[in-house]
């Protein structure tokens, strides 16, 4: 059993670009990064301070606590140093527990067959001891191991998280080509939107950004739609702990009156789909929905805000021609019904982004899975840009 009040290396993993997004949220909480990574930041946390960061952050993937690290040349050295870890001080021997690797070494190429070790090692160790078995599985429902392994250097690693957090839970629809809803919380992050004025997302799809917007604003974390984490299955974890910090979330909440947000789409079927999404994120009384054209999004004269497009990128020539006139009428419409505001178009096709007619401020880079984006920001100046 261990202490969750011990302090250790904890790495907190996120998608490539969203580091800088992660470490002002990290920051935010009280935690100062010894390293900050292309992929993560490593801090210094308690398990009871990784409960914390899992229900809180918004741009990472996985909170993973190190239990060792040691040196490892070959595969076949796997085996024994994992097996000589205490794992009996962690997991139950009726619990159940899957494992996870990410491995940059020349004698593996298939991450398969680490997986695999590591999990014999786990289960002869339980065998030594008590002649009885932990179950596992490669679902994330019990008490996640990860190994990283690059070179000589090794660390295993309790996945705090599970499933990862990038998920916050409250999207039961997610609709047609859905954003991550971490990668929705990163590109708000950076308009650098300050939640006292409009926030306008036509073309919303399932509506991810609006809802993110309505979270971020309202203090609505994460940690509120989700009750499944790894380290509920850790030995010493405390339900009573973890529920008192649940109900700390909801008293974090703070419901803001005149905050105006407002999500448009063609499609009724996709404000259908957004309105369940936003119900169950318990925002949908701050989201006004409209089932219209971009182009007929309502557009509050003051105070000046941001207004955000996730249009189509188009994978396929044909695609790509239908949507040129699209990316035109975009400019058009935030040229003419939006001047003073912030525009910004997420997109993954740069040469359709040509067709806007706008000159770009800011290209600000993500990547969508593996599509490589742009969060192109727009200054929208009222009357000429010298007045």
């Amino acid at each position: 059993m261990i202490d969750f009040d011990q302090r250790g290396k904890v790495f907190i993993t996120c998608k490539d670009r969203f580091v800088s997004y992660l470490e002002a949220e990290v920051r935010e909480l009280g935690f100062v990064p010894d390293e900050v990574t292309r992929t993560g930041i490593e801090l210094q946390a308690s398990m009871e301070e990784c409960m914390d960061l899992n229900l809180h952050l918004r741009t990472a993937s996985q909170v993973l606590f190190e239990i060792k690290s040691f040196y490892l040349q070959h595969a076949d050295d796997i085996y024994r140093r994992v097996k000589a870890i205490p794992w009996e001080e962690y997991l139950d021997v009726d619990g159940y527990f899957s494992v996870s690797s990410v491995v940059d070494n020349e004698s593996i190429n298939n991450p398969m067959f680490v997986n695999v070790r590591v999990k014999d090692a786990i289960v002869d160790r339980f065998r030594e001891k008590s002649g009885r078995r932990p179950d596992s599985g490669s679902d994330y429902q019990g008490l996640v191991f990860q190994l990283y392994w690059k070179g000589t250097r090794a660390a295993m690693y309790i996945n705090t998280s599970g499933d990862t957090i990038g998920k916050h839970g409250y999207r039961k629809i997610p609709g047609k080509a859905p954003m991550l809803e971490s990668l929705a919380a990163a590109s708000i992050f950076a308009t650098e939107w300050n939640t006292r004025v409009p926030f306008i997302n036509p073309m919303c799809g399932s509506g991810t950004l609006a809802i993110e917007a309505a979270m971020l604003a309202t203090k609505r974390y994460p940690g509120l739609y989700r009750d499944n984490y790894s380290f509920q299955y850790i030995l010493g974890y405390q339900e009573e702990a973890f529920l008192a910090k649940k109900r700390k979330l909801e008293n974090k909440i703070k419901e803001i009156p005149e905050l105006k947000i407002i999500a448009s789409d063609l499609s009724l079927q996709a404000i259908a789909f957004a309105k369940e999404n936003a119900i169950n994120a318990g925002v949908d009384h701050m989201i006004e929905f409209q089932v219209c054209d971009f182009a007929e999004t309502e557009i509050p004269e003051r105070p000046r805000g941001v207004v955000i497009f996730n249009p189509e990128y188009g994978q396929r020539l044909g695609e790509t021609d239908e949507l040129v006139e699209t990316y035109k009428r975009l400019g058009d419409f935030m040229k003419q019904k939006c001047p003073g505001y912030r525009g910004y178009i997420f997109t993954g096709n740069m040469e359709l982004a040509k067709k806007v007619g706008l000159r770009a401020s800011r290209r600000i880079e993500f990547w969508n899975g593996t599509i490589d984006c742009r969060l192109l920001k727009y200054d929208l100046y009222e009357g000429k840009k010298e007045d």
